[in-house]
């Protein structure tokens, strides 16, 4: 059987992304989303555009990582900025 090995970046990936969905059932509770349209084609709520932006920086870092020689430093500039932007006026 193979195991899965959890080096220390896998292991602060996984805990960052369940930090952060903790964080944000946190603000749900305490601070209810409402559906709005921002530049996305459709109407989202907070965990919506959350979403869309985590899928998006996956696919950031396949491409930086397929079609370009940048480091994964940027990718992971360009995500958290592109998540900023989604959250903020997605």
């Amino acid at each position: 059987m193979a195991w899965m090995v959890w080096t220390l970046p896998t292991t602060l990936f996984f805990i960052t992304i369940a930090v952060l969905l903790t964080g944000m059932t946190v603000w749900e509770v305490i601070s209810p989303t409402v559906e709005r349209k921002g530049f996305l084609p459709i109407s989202t709520t907070r965990g919506d555009r959350f979403f869309i932006g985590l899928l998006a920086a996956a696919y950031i870092h396949l491409a930086v990582v397929g079609f370009t020689p940048f480091s994964l430093w940027s990718a992971l500039g360009a995500s958290i900025l592109l998540m900023l932007v989604l959250l903020r006026w997605g």
